[in-house]
């Protein structure tokens, strides 16, 4: 007999809706990703700290370092402290260099595991910025923290350098000056202002066309400290464009939420075997992490209509995730964890919980189902009956 259960519509209705309740595809065992992939993992909150929830960070740290452990079972690198991990909506710095720290001491017991760490500014209060100087000192900072751990950097954008800088040349000069100190090539981080409205004009240009040439002109100079760069526009033809101009041996690592399986497959144009696909580094890949897996070992094999088999279908998901306010997806994500079991609440650092309504987590629920993401199908419906409940729907 099919689960069912009320779910409310966009319309404010009540509409009954039958679980499909397909699981998962596993990944295949012992099969190497042809492409470098990171998840840009959540943390998980702890609901029994006595806090204020939306202005104190405590962190629930044996269940957010086993989420870090299933994504490196599934063959899935982890993007530490970034956006996803909410930095900037709750996490702090102090607590943002444990995460890491914890992280990189956790994969030192898997073989293979990748960790890339987020280094940014967010410690420096964007209205405490008075000179490009103090984004460099803030930057070095937090560089010099990651790297005595032995981490690889991932150079965030910061608010406060796009608050003080006053023309491109503000943005070679600070990022030459980190990229010349860096003790291992890094990833650098390109957010639109879709997912951080403070990053408007980043680049030094609300043109995203001149914003992309300043930025590979940084590359340009450093070729040998960029292992690649990550950019979230949601703009497929910007990402393609950027990435055919990348400098030999410099990575495309797609953040594009919305277009992320056309994008991983590639065009197969580029004068660099790297440069006619994208690599991933995307807050999605922790909410669809074994579908990511299986169709990245799909790929991997050459069978790409079976790739996008199983990662087409994510894509409506990723999109009602990744809806406006963007900002807000963190919610989404969290929730997916939940519904699946990785975590026993669905409540997160800073309150974030509340910022999406009870239709968007409903419409979300069947998106998941549809997409063969209900890990366990039976468990994710009565987690949903419990948050109707909660709302009034019994």
């Amino acid at each position: 007999m099919a689960l069912t259960l009320k779910l409310p519509t966009a319309a404010g209705a009540l509409e009954t809706y039958s679980i499909r309740g397909t699981p998962p595809t596993k990944p295949a065992v012992g099969v190497k990703f042809n492409r470098i992939a990171y998840s840009a993992a959540h943390v998980v909150a702890n609901p029994l700290a006595a806090v204020n929830p939306w202005l104190d960070c405590a962190v629930d740290w044996d269940a957010t370092i086993a989420y870090r452990q299933h994504l490196w079972k599934l063959g899935l690198g982890v993007a530490e402290a970034m956006d996803t991990a909410q930095r900037g909506m709750g996490m702090d710095w102090p607590t943002s260099l444990e995460l890491i720290r914890r992280s990189l001491d956790a994969a030192r017991d898997v073989p293979g595991a990748l960790v890339a760490s987020g280094c940014g500014t967010d410690h420096l209060a964007v209205e405490n910025a008075r000179s490009v100087d103090d984004v460099i000192r803030a930057y070095e900072e937090q560089m010099a923290a990651i790297e005595k751990l032995g981490g690889k950097l991932i150079v965030m954008a910061s608010r406060a350098l796009a608050r003080v800088a006053t023309s491109p040349a503000d943005y070679e000069r600070v990022y030459g000056r980190i990229l010349s100190q860096a003790k291992q090539p890094v990833v650098l981080h390109w957010l639109g202002d879709m997912f951080d409205p403070a990053l408007a004009g980043y680049w030094g240009s609300s043109d995203a066309d001149r914003a992309m040439d300043t930025a590979l002109g940084v590359i340009a100079a450093n070729p040998s400290k960029v292992d690649g760069i990550k950019i979230s526009l949601l703009d497929k033809d910007k990402e393609i464009a950027m990435r055919r101009r990348l400098p030999a041996g410099v990575r495309m690592y797609t953040g594009d939420d919305f277009n992320y399986a056309e994008l991983i497959a590639g065009d197969g144009f580029g004068s660099e075997p790297t440069h006619g696909k994208s690599d991933a580094l995307l807050g999605i890949f922790d909410a669809i992490a074994p579908a990511a897996a299986a169709a990245l070992g799909e790929l991997a094999q050459g069978n790409v209509e079976r790739f996008h088999a199983i990662l087409g279908p994510t894509v409506p998901l990723s999109r009602h995730i990744f809806q406006a306010p963007t900002r807000f997806y963190k919610t989404g994500v969290v929730f997916m964890a939940w519904l699946n079991g990785h975590q026993k609440h669905f409540t997160m650092v800073g309150g974030q919980q509340s910022t999406r309504s009870l239709p968007h987590l409903a419409e979300l629920f069947r998106l998941a189902d549809a997409a063969n993401l209900l890990e366990l199908p039976d468990a994710a419906a009565r987690r949903m009956k419990t948050l109707l409940a909660l709302h009034g729907i019994e």
